[in-house]
């Protein structure tokens, strides 16, 4: 009679492919699995974990990360219905490190209720430090100042790290911003979403006891997405693993997409210098696209440099082509996708199956306006949103301040919402009060000081105490009864209900608030309020996308990521917008931008459709713009051109009014054809597009320089490989 540990081993293992058994199969040492898109990773990563549970570990030994709640959610499912899941971990780097330093709180230099600060409120911080610094926000932007306090906080830069780095005024400048918001920080008891990781990982750095007792407590780690990996999540990875080496790592290079937010590509791709013994399991088979679609992407990412080879193939049908319209403008653009999506809607296609991705949000507005002018019903992923709505906000302030009393933001927030008589004046009376008497502003509400000086305004900060001891006790109850005390004693369910009018949208986001709580507390029974306030300071764009709501999807390409759909449309393949120019000087890393397009090509299964315009209002004016060289790079066989489109070989063929000036051989010149030019030297064709009596090319020159030039004006000369010989130009 077999144990129960052979028989849920054997069917473990059914339907596997042979790759895919060799990554389940393998226990002990590390492993790498590199996973191609659509090729069933994360069947193989939770098999792989209830195999582990089932033969060498309890499911207690097993910690299963992942990048976002809902791929952490769908893994746990995934497991539990294996029957392997209880005791197990299975979380996203940031869910961890908040549980551990809440957990450890003493040795990592942290309050236990520590606020976790989202965008909009660490923000506000940073604007109140470069304020504090004597500096103005129109010179320097609390959005740019953020982001390269979080690059520096991702690749583990303290403020004195980073100011060693310095070496111009600017960054001199925001060294002394950063230091001054991590006072700030450090005085309301608060952490941003790097400080998780970041703090994690330096505890882990410097204290070994604790880093042997979590390798005792997690003996197999298993990463997802391990190319997204940052530095201090690839410390956190290593330090875990530091003894027993049980560390596998999932992921594929071709799909990192997040190096604008400190993940490095350098992670997996030097895995097996970190790993000398690592087993290498590569998984090449997609079960998802069509044979053109795949092919498609694979010629465009081929033409990457940081990547590791994979021979991606697929037993699926050829399918129909890839299609390539290229409309007048976005407003052309977006009625045609819209009119497309209605007749794929009356073939019987399911609406859940259909989405349009585009590079930034801002894209969408013109597509939604077709959508509904079609009658088309929609569901955009952008879950971050409703958290950011006003009276959530307001109503999750309160509930941070009884957690967190030194959470100012919070409490500056509620002190006059809804309206209690508090303005400014008083406010600014009360925090020069409190910095004069070396309190916080919590503790001259609470405490009894004398506020005589606030005038009348006195006895309505009283008032608010009173209002605020009220509400304590509520922190003992669940988080939904918690919020349903809030938003009917603060005030806020009347004041909203007031001044709701026509649009009761605010009341009745308050008590999605609440079900949303009820939601959670029905899966995590023990939960607290303090855990479901980290739930929801932990949210992501994707966590919102909900299947089966029989409506179409609107996302970015970074949101795409990790779902797939009979039907997809990608908009916007212009230069500038894909790839991405950041600044007017300043482009995206273009191999990363690439790989944001490959990711959201390979999300497709059958139908595949890109778009691009050739004017675009952008900042409020019709611009015209210029095709993305990314669409000269898709094989001419599995490509066709739509509407004004014009493959780049047709282009290259243009009739001879067109080719006025152009090398009398340009039907010849492709991607890749090598050429001469006189002051830069042997060079090569990056990319071709045609523009009104204009053929530009991009090439790439030996002497390190790339440019556009445009074949009518610039005496490029096309030249054979043969032709070079053997002249020290062995680059090529």
């Amino acid at each position: 009679m077999r144990s129960r540990a052979e028989a849920t081993t054997e069917d473990l293992f059914a339907d596997l492919s042979e790759p895919q058994r060799q990554a389940v199969a393998h226990t002990d040492g590390p492993l790498l699995i590199l996973a191609g898109p659509g090729s069933g990773k994360t069947r193989v990563v939770t098999c792989r974990a209830a195999h582990l549970a089932c033969t060498v570990a309890c499911p207690s030994d097993i910690l299963a990360i992942t990048f976002t709640n809902k791929a952490a959610r769908e893994m746990r499912e995934r497991i539990e219905a294996l029957g392997m899941a209880e005791g197990m971990t299975v979380c996203t780097f940031h869910a961890l490190c908040a549980k551990l330093l809440r957990r450890y709180a003493d040795r990592g230099g942290v309050p236990t209720n520590f606020t976790i600060f989202d965008r909009e409120d660490r923000r506000k911080l940073i604007r109140q430090a470069i304020e504090e610094c004597g500096l103005s926000t129109d010179n320097w932007s609390p959005s740019s100042v953020d982001r390269e306090i979080s690059l520096a906080k991702n690749d583990m830069l303290t403020p004195q790290a980073y100011a060693a780095s310095a070496v111009d005024w600017r960054k001199e400048t925001i060294t002394r911003v950063y230091a001054c918001y991590e006072q700030l920080l450090l005085k309301m008891g608060g952490l941003d979403f790097d400080d998780l990781l970041m703090r994690m990982a330096t505890l882990l750095q410097r204290d070994r006891e604790l880093r042997d007792e979590l390798e005792d407590c997690y003996r197999y780690v298993l990463i997802d997405e391990y190319q997204d990996t940052n530095a201090a999540q690839y410390e956190i990875a290593r330090l875990l693993t530091e003894k027993r080496r049980n560390i596998c790592a999932t992921g594929d290079p071709d799909q990192s997409i997040y190096g604008w937010r400190g993940a490095n590509i350098e992670n997996i791709l030097r895995f097996e210098r970190d790993y000398p013994n690592a087993k290498v399991v590569r998984l090449e088979q997609n079960y998802r696209s069509t044979k053109r679609v795949l092919s498609a992407a694979d010629a465009l990412i081929a033409r990457n440099v940081s990547r590791k080879e994979k021979a991606l193939w697929t037993d699926n049908g050829d399918g129909v082509s890839v299609r390539v319209f290229e409309l007048e403008t976005g407003k052309a653009e977006a009625e045609m996708i819209a009119r497309d999506i209605a007749r794929q809607l009356r073939s019987g296609v399911n609406p859940n199956e259909i989405a349009v991705f585009y590079r930034i949000n801002s894209l969408s507005r013109v597509i939604e306006e077709a959508l509904l002018k079609e009658g088309i019903a929609y569901q955009i992923a952008r879950g971050i949103e409703f958290y950011s709505r006003k009276e959530v906000k307001d109503v999750l302030a309160y509930l941070r301040v009884l957690v967190n009393p030194a959470d100012e933001v919070s409490l500056l927030r509620i002190i006059n919402t809804p309206p209690r008589g508090i303005g400014a004046t008083t406010v600014q009376r009360m925090t020069q009060q409190a910095k004069a008497a070396g309190q916080s502003i919590y503790d001259l509400v609470t405490s009894g000081s004398d506020l005589s000086k606030l005038g009348r305004s006195a006895g309505r900060v009283d008032e608010f105490r009173e209002l605020l001891a009220g509400l304590a006790p509520t922190l003992e109850r669940s988080a939904p009864d918690a919020l349903k005390s809030v938003i009917s004693h603060s005030g806020l369910q009347a004041h909203y209900t007031q001044a709701a009018g026509a649009d009761d949208a605010p009341v009745r986001n308050m008590d999605e608030l609440v079900t949303a709580a009820a939601d959670y507390q029905s899966n995590h029974p023990d939960a607290t309020v303090l855990d479901w306030l980290e739930h929801t300071a932990l949210i992501s764009d994707v966590d919102s996308v909900r299947g089966g709501t029989g409506v179409i999807t609107l996302m970015t390409l970074h949101a795409a990521k990790g779902l797939e759909f009979a039907v997809v449309y990608i908009v916007g393949l212009e230069r500038g917008i894909l790839p991405f120019r950041r600044t007017e000087e300043v482009y995206s890393d273009e191999e990363e931008e690439r790989r944001l397009l490959f990711v959201g090509m390979t999300r497709a299964k059958a139908h595949l459709t890109l778009c691009r315009a050739q004017y675009r209002m952008l900042r409020g004016s019709s611009e015209r713009t210029t095709r993305s060289p990314f669409l000269d790079e898709l094989p001419e066989g599995e490509v066709e051109w739509g509407q004004l489109g014009i493959s780049p070989a047709r282009r290259l063929a243009a009739s001879d009014s067109d080719r006025d000036g152009l090398p009398e051989d340009i039907e010849e010149w492709t991607i890749g054809t090598l050429v001469q030019h006189p002051e830069h030297g042997l060079g090569q064709v990056m990319s071709i597009h045609r523009t009104v009596g204009r053929t530009y090319v991009s090439v790439q020159f030996t002497d390190g320089s790339r440019r556009s030039l445009a074949l009518e004006i610039v005496p490029l000369r096309r030249v054979d490989f043969d032709d070079i010989g053997d002249n020290g130009d062995s680059d090529w």
